[in-house]
């Protein structure tokens, strides 16, 4: 049967290509920046670039500096862990293997979070993820590399699986980030630099992007970025960017799975995130999973086999070690809703509004502001 499954446009940037990019223009042969003596990407987690668009009026200086090309696509799912890691590696997600952010470990029932598991132990931050982080790569060949976050992700397994190599400085707000940034890049020749924050993905997440204290995040790093242009030298180059944009579920649009629904009949584990599941099956139900779901759900949500999901290159080239942990069944939501487990204890997650991880254009659009250098 025909999937429909959305295309991206010719000539499309992807995420992945970033950093390379960046290095590129370090050496002055970028495709896409201008040369720069150093360079620093700043993401944004949670800002897409229809979010952004919807609420210009709230980030003056981000729009007016944003141009018609300075999009680029993210990875699917459109979800933190996958793209930070596609983003900080250089290489698809079928690649470096974090599929997800809830996955099946192969051969085991252990459900792995991506994002907290590594510090859990349920998997190795060195083994798990597959591929060399593009800032171990580059420090160990001498490069200047420095990464500027919040304390707490300092010592987490997914800055351990993914930011390893540089030098690490951490600042409570983004302005102090960026301005630590700016100068490292000014000081160090050759200097790749990564700023990290969270805090504009967690007001989604807890009130939804279209709520004031969303704008009010916004206007923040509206602010914050402002400074920073205004301080980066003119030989250093910045890139703005996102890892996902999101979409609001409102309570009224979950669709909560519960036994008895016919949903979870022959499903083992119910992984991947609210707008993009994996659905793991018993031995020998992953077709009566799927024809379960098509029939239910496909009015508004992409059902396909993990087959189909490689084939249609949504994961980019798969690695035979990386396959098994993709679903057997994959439920991506096209429309607004989000579906959860209502059987699990802790019904927190159902508490969240905004949401992403599927393949819509608000979902995996994201900026591509150039600042400095590349402006």
């Amino acid at each position: 049967m025909s999937l429909s499954l959305p295309a991206d446009p010719p000539h499309t940037r992807s995420l992945t290509d970033v950093v390379p990019q960046l290095l590129a223009a370090l050496d002055g042969r970028s495709e896409w920046f201008a040369p720069a003596r150093s360079a620093i990407v700043v993401v944004v987690d949670g800002l897409g670039a229809q979010n952004l668009a919807a609420r210009k009026g709230h980030a003056r200086f981000l729009s007016a500096a944003r141009t018609k090309r300075d999009v680029a696509r993210t990875v699917f799912p459109s979800t933190t862990a996958a793209a930070l890691t596609s983003l900080l590696t250089g290489t698809p997600v079928g690649t470096h293997g974090v599929v997800g952010y809830r996955v099946r470990v192969p051969g085991t029932d252990v459900v792995a979070n991506q994002l907290k598991g590594w510090d859990e132990g349920e998997i190795d931050p060195l083994t798990w993820q597959r591929a060399e982080p593009i800032l171990a790569r580059e420090a160990a060949a001498g490069r200047p590399c420095f990464v500027v976050s919040l304390p707490k992700f300092v010592h987490s397994g997914l800055t351990e699986a993914t930011l390893r190599g540089a030098q690490m400085h951490t600042a409570g707000s983004l302005a102090e980030r960026t301005a630590i940034a700016a100068n490292l890049a000014a000081r160090h020749a050759g200097a790749l630099v990564y700023v990290y924050t969270p805090e504009l993905d967690a007001a989604g997440h807890k009130h939804g992007w279209e709520s004031d204290q969303w704008s009010a995040g916004l206007e923040r790093v509206d602010a914050a970025v402002r400074a920073f242009a205004g301080a980066l030298p003119p030989t250093v180059g910045a890139v703005v960017t996102a890892d996902h944009g999101m979409v609001d579920v409102p309570r009224h649009r979950q669709l909560l799975l519960t036994d008895g629904d016919g949903l979870v009949d022959g499903v083992r584990h119910v992984a991947g995130e609210p707008r993009m599941l994996h659905l793991y099956a018993e031995d020998g139900a992953a077709e009566s999973v799927l024809s379960a779901w098509r029939a239910a759900e496909s009015g508004r949500s992409w059902v396909l086999t993990r087959a189909e999901a490689v084939e249609a290159g949504l994961f980019g080239p798969v690695d035979a070690e990386v396959a098994p942990r993709i679903g057997d069944v994959l439920v991506a939501a096209r429309t607004g809703v989000a579906y959860y487990d209502d059987r699990l204890a802790d019904k927190a997650p159902q508490r969240m509004i905004g949401q992403h991880g599927s393949l819509t254009d608000q979902e995996r659009q994201v900026p591509l502001i150039r600042l400095g250098a590349f402006a």
